[in-house]
C-alpha cells in the first residue's frame, strides 16, 4: 500500500470537508459510489456538505474509501505541516485524535 502526507485539510465555500494530498490525484474516486469526489481544478477530495453525517464521519470515511476502497489503494496522513482550513480547533483535535482509532 502506497501512502501519502495530507498537505491541507479544509471546510470550503460550500461547506464542503476536503482533504489536500500532497502527491497523489484521485480522479476516479467517484466510481466508488461512495459521495467522495476529487476535484480536478483545486487538487482535492471532498465530501458533500454535511447532512447526517459530521465532518469528523466525512473526515474517517474519506480517508477509508482512498485506503480501502475502490480509491486508490493509499494511505493519507496527516502531518506537521498539514494546513487547516477554515476548521475549527475542536475538529481539528477530534480530527488527530481519531489518527489512533484508524491505525
Amino acid at each position: 500500500m502506497e501512502t501519502d502526507s495530507i498537505e491541507e485539510i479544509g471546510i470550503d465555500e460550500h461547506g464542503r470537508l476536503f482533504i489536500r494530498p500532497l502527491n497523489h490525484h484521485f480522479p476516479m474516486i467517484w466510481r466508488s459510489g461512495t459521495e467522495v469526489h476529487w476535484d480536478a481544478k483545486q487538487l482535492f477530495l471532498h465530501s458533500p456538505k454535511p447532512r447526517e453525517w459530521s465532518y469528523l464521519d466525512w473526515y474517517k470515511h474519506i480517508i477509508s474509501v482512498v485506503k480501502e476502497g475502490d480509491g486508490g489503494n493509499c494511505e493519507l496522513c496527516p502531518i506537521g505541516s498539514t494546513l487547516w482550513t477554515n476548521v475549527p480547533t475542536e475538529l481539528q483535535r477530534q480530527i488527530l485524535n481519531s489518527l489512533e482509532v484508524l491505525s
